[in-house]
């Protein structure tokens, strides 16, 4: 994992993941990164480990659903900490947050708010795929 973590913040990307001795870079902002591997190649995320920059609680539903065995970041939400927790992921953190802040620095990151209370997984993942669609 210190790995990962040091490739994290000396290459700049958004995220790390690695698996099966082989490790990807991800450089897009926010969850699309894992939403697109979520669809396009899930067997990659499972029994993976990543690092990643921020966590809140849209990408953590991602990351359960992928089935990551391990999760780092420098910043996680408490929602998603709650939510790595009641599904028993491995995570750890440099600093929790009450909530992930927008990009504008202006209030709440939407899809944190979107996601609000549910913890249902499959619902989660409608909230996301919704949420994904409207940004195109």
């Amino acid at each position: 994992m210190n790995h990962l973590i040091s490739l994290l913040h000396e290459g700049g990307f958004s995220c790390v993941i690695a698996n099966q001795g082989e490790t990807r870079t991800f450089t897009q902002r926010g969850v699309a990164d894992l939403y697109t591997l979520y669809n396009n190649d899930p067997a990659f995320m499972q029994g993976a480990v990543i690092a990643d920059k921020v966590v809140g609680k849209g990408a953590a539903a991602l990351m359960i659903l992928g089935g990551m065995a391990e999760v780092y970041t420098d910043v996680v939400s408490t929602p998603a900490r709650r939510l790595f927790e009641q599904y028993s992921v491995k995570l750890s953190f440099d600093k929790e947050v009450p909530h992930i802040i927008n990009r504008q620095q202006t209030g709440y990151c939407p899809l944190e708010t979107a996601c609000g209370e549910e913890t249902d997984l499959q619902r989660l993942y409608r909230i996301i795929a919704d949420f994904v669609a409207s940004m195109k």
